[in-house]
């Protein structure tokens, strides 16, 4: 009955990815550097990250909502930045096909993945990343005062980067169907603005044909509702209950007993 259903709800609102796997050897040899395409080689940076290499090996399903949280260095970025640029999103934020970049800094890793297609399902995306949101919005800015843009944004440089964050997840980028990619989100968002990026976060998973994935370090972000949850560590890439994660159990005990934390870094 289960997986009745289940067919039956991807038929009417089909998800826009629906697994990540590598991408195979076109050759017969096997060689993975294929004409000097730039494919990554066994040892080299990112393969040396066990939750990259986990993804290489065993490939990974989405549904609607994927939470990924680590520390800092764990991967988590730079496998949602990689699958991010595999559906056609740019690396420093924007939607499919977008030209906006500053500099080349991304990891080659998109190269070795392909996207299994949820059929039917929508070819809109949207990537936003904390540590790009200025440039972002500033190339927003600019496209929006010519004289021929619809658009209907706020000016985003008058808008604290809060306020600028909800505005754009406001906008009509997030009203339809698509696949939603975010890189730790909540940074530079206060507690209550993070509570409001998680509102909106549950709005948009819930939608028909939307589909959200999220690197975060927030515990706030990570409890997104009905959304696979994924720690990233030595040992991998490991579902885990919210109460189970690592910063959660880090977060608790700082609040309960902040001396015992704050001893280490200042003796």
């Amino acid at each position: 009955m289960g997986t009745s259903r289940r067919t039956l709800a991807d038929r009417l609102a089909p998800l826009p990815v629906r697994r990540v796997e590598r991408r195979r050897p076109l050759d017969p040899d096997g060689r993975e550097d294929l004409a000097g395409l730039g494919y990554l080689a066994e040892g080299e940076w990112p393969l040396t990250l066990a939750p990259i290499a986990q993804l290489l090996r065993d490939g990974l399903d989405l549904g609607a909502a994927t939470v990924l949280v680590g520390a800092n260095g764990s991967g988590k970025s730079t496998i949602v930045e990689a699958i991010a640029m595999a559906f056609g999103l740019a690396p420093e934020g924007g939607s499919t096909g977008a030209q906006h970049r500053t500099y080349e800094s991304e990891s080659i890793l998109h190269r070795e993945l392909t996207l299994v297609r949820g059929a039917g399902g929508s070819r809109w995306g949207y990537f936003v990343r904390g540590e790009t949101l200025h440039g972002l919005v500033g190339y927003l800015d600019e496209t929006a005062r010519d004289p021929l843009s619809r658009t209907t944004d706020p000016v985003f440089a008058r808008l604290s980067h809060g306020e600028t964050f909800l505005a754009l997840l406001a906008s009509t980028r997030f009203r339809g169907p698509g696949f939603f990619v975010m890189d730790e989100p909540e940074a530079g968002l206060a507690f209550e603005a993070q509570l409001a990026l998680l509102g909106e976060l549950t709005a948009l998973s819930r939608r028909r044909g939307c589909q959200v994935l999220v690197a975060t370090h927030s515990p706030i972000v990570a409890a997104l509702p009905g959304a696979t949850i994924l720690q990233l560590d030595a040992d991998g890439l490991r579902p885990k209950a919210w109460d189970d994660l690592a910063t959660v159990e880090h977060y608790r005990r700082f609040l309960a007993a902040p001396q015992q934390y704050l001893r280490h870094v200042t003796d």
